[in-house]
């Protein structure tokens, strides 16, 4: 810590969880209590699958907790363009989140 009298700001506060989708393709992360003053910075990843594209997106952020949803689609081709079908619910799908104060 300097002693000329400059302030210093202290680093953000950083969460990190890791979770597994429910069956509807949801998991909610709950941060500690009082971790955060206002919905935090988030960002996430998902493990690598074999089968189909998955796809996560935040569906709720509060200071208290987050929520993500994962879809899976399957790809098809058609005369040489790749098309993406619907997505369904990706239930089992392990998502990791790093939270950081704003």
């Amino acid at each position: 810590m300097p002693t000329r009298g400059e302030y210093t700001r202290p680093a953000p506060r950083v969460e990190r969880a890791r979770g597994v989708t429910d069956s509807n393709g949801r998991v909610t992360f709950n941060w500690p209590a009082g971790a955060f003053a206002a919905a935090p910075v988030v960002t996430h990843s998902i493990e690598a699958a074999s089968v189909g594209v998955r796809t996560a997106r935040i569906v709720s952020n509060t200071a208290a907790a987050t929520t993500f949803e994962v879809i899976v689609t399957t790809g098809l081709t058609v005369l040489g363009i790749s098309v993406l079908g619907p997505g369904v619910a990706a239930q089992g799908v392990t998502v990791h989140a790093v939270a950081v104060e704003p």
